[in-house]
């Protein structure tokens, strides 16, 4: 069945094999994340290389996306690995400290800590597991109580109640990353911890700068994780092709029982601002061990769907769970069952919009007829993949085929909510090139003889950016007219 909502899934230990690789493809994967926090550059090539062997022998197209680490705001390690802190307890952070950490004090690796907090500030460490009231700042010392306490590990995450810390989006590793990332062709870089608009448009810039000649420049998505990101929403979806609500972070920051709010408001903004989104983290937890997964997941995933979301994301699920193809499947039959309830209100959608572009307009009109006529499917004939983005901001329940011999754009879409993409070259006779796509969906199975499709198409054909027109097609027809004008020539 045509599921809309895309899958995202992180590689790791359990699924960097090509095997198993093959396998998620074929359970419903559509975009594979590379997460630069962990691993080399070489072992991030390795993985890409078997990502597009693997998509290639699959006969599907799938996105490679690099998930930058961005700022370390970590504890540093400790002499036995770890403590166990009490309520109550003492306990100091240490900017200057670089030995090894014990009951009463740890380094830091970020170093700027002691200038971002203040006396009654409250640190969460460990993903706001433990919590710590500052009582006082000593220079390079934090001197902390705990208020919740707890096993604290090696490197354990930082973050300040309310947000507040200065540490960059990118660092001079996310740099390194991002030319790595370049390198190996990926479809799109993941921006972890942006502030602003300026943190997304540096990281754009150096991704452009790093894209080797001729190759296609990747699509950015800004990591929405950072309390203050949330007032600079409508400023970093100007600057960015799509948002991540990454709700770990973003939990620890603002507090879990603000999260779900968020999260629809951030995806009816994307869609309306025609950016894309992806819902990350925690989605099924539970199958990192267990071989399905619990009711609120299930719950999770379907509430994303129905929110709206692009994609909904697989973290230590798939990198290094125990059911990494599995849990895929999972993910995809919840998403399908999901998608059965999608409301379909194109006319009150598309009140008080105003359309500036002729191709926006096609792509809305076409999507205005197929909905009222009740046709089988929409085609696109496109460059850039923009008609089928424009599409796929509003819920309709029929497939988008987005029809490009441009290879790059066929990767990118495979994010976009409820397109499917297929090879289709285009040459100058626009009635071959549709008599190709009818015959293209015919050969696939995706429509029936006599059904009605709706094609959108740029004349003159092969101009980028040039859709204008709407063409309502009853399949079969122009094959068999188009035929007989070939045998009568």
């Amino acid at each position: 069945m045509f599921r809309a909502t895309k899958i995202v899934a992180t590689i790791g230990p359990a699924s960097s094999e090509y095997e198993t690789l093959k396998a998620m493809i074929a359970a419903g994967v559509d975009v594979f994340r590379l997460n630069f926090s962990h691993g080399t550059a070489a072992d991030h090539a390795s993985r890409a290389d078997s990502i597009r062997r693997a998509a290639s022998d699959a006969g599907r197209e799938v996105a490679i996306m690099a998930d930058l680490q961005g700022p370390k705001i970590r504890v540093g390690k400790f002499e036995n690995g770890r403590i166990d802190l009490v309520k109550g307890a003492r306990f100091t952070l240490d900017a200057a400290f670089e030995g090894l950490g014990n009951q009463d004090q740890v380094g830091l690796d970020y170093k700027e800590l002691p200038r971002d907090v203040n006396e009654g500030d409250v640190l969460l460490l460990n993903d706001g597991l433990i919590v710590l009231v500052v009582e006082a700042v000593e220079g390079s010392r934090i001197v902390t109580r705990v208020k919740v306490g707890g096993d604290l590990s090696n490197n354990k995450g930082i973050n300040r109640q309310g947000g507040g810390l200065s540490a960059p989006a990118l660092t001079a590793k996310d740099m390194d990353d991002i030319r790595t990332a370049m390198q190996l062709g990926v479809d799109y870089i993941a921006v972890s911890f942006p502030k602003n608009a300026t943190d997304m448009t540096m990281a754009r810039q150096l991704a452009g700068i790093a894209t080797p000649v001729g190759a296609a420049r990747p699509m950015m998505i800004a990591k929405i994780e950072r309390a203050e990101a949330i007032p600079a929403l409508e400023e970093i979806l100007k600057a960015s092709d799509g948002i991540m609500v990454a709700r770990g972070d973003l939990a620890v920051e603002v507090g879990n029982a603000a999260v779900p709010a968020l999260q629809k408001r951030m995806i009816k903004m994307a869609r309306a601002a025609n950016k894309l989104t992806i819902t990350a983290t925690q989605m099924m937890e539970s199958m990192i061990v267990n071989a399905v997964p619990t009711r609120a997941e299930v719950s999770d995933v379907a509430n994303a769907v129905l929110d709206g979301t692009d994609a909904v994301m697989l973290s230590a699920e798939t990198a290094s769970g125990k059911y990494p193809i599995e849990v895929v499947q999972a993910m995809a039959a919840i998403s399908l069952e999901a998608e059965k309830s999608y409301e379909v209100e194109l006319d009150k959608d598309f009140l008080n919009q105003m359309f500036t572009r002729v191709d926006q307009s096609v792509a809305n009109g076409a999507l205005f007829t197929a909905w009222h006529l009740k046709t089988r499917a929409i085609a696109a004939l496109t460059d850039s993949g923009s008609t089928a983005l424009w599409m796929s901001r509003h819920n309709i329940d029929q497939p988008i085929y987005a029809l490009t011999p441009n290879l790059a754009t066929r990767r990118k879409l495979a994010l976009y909510r409820n397109v499917q993409t297929f090879n289709l070259a285009q040459g100058d006779n626009r009635d071959e090139v549709l008599a190709a796509a009818e015959e293209l969906l015919l050969e696939k199975g995706l429509v029936l003889r006599g059904e009605l499709i709706v094609l959108t198409v740029g004349e003159p054909m092969g101009k980028p950016g040039g859709t204008n027109t709407i063409k309502i097609v009853k399949v079969g027809q122009h094959l068999g007219s188009l035929a007989a004008a070939q045998h009568a020539a």
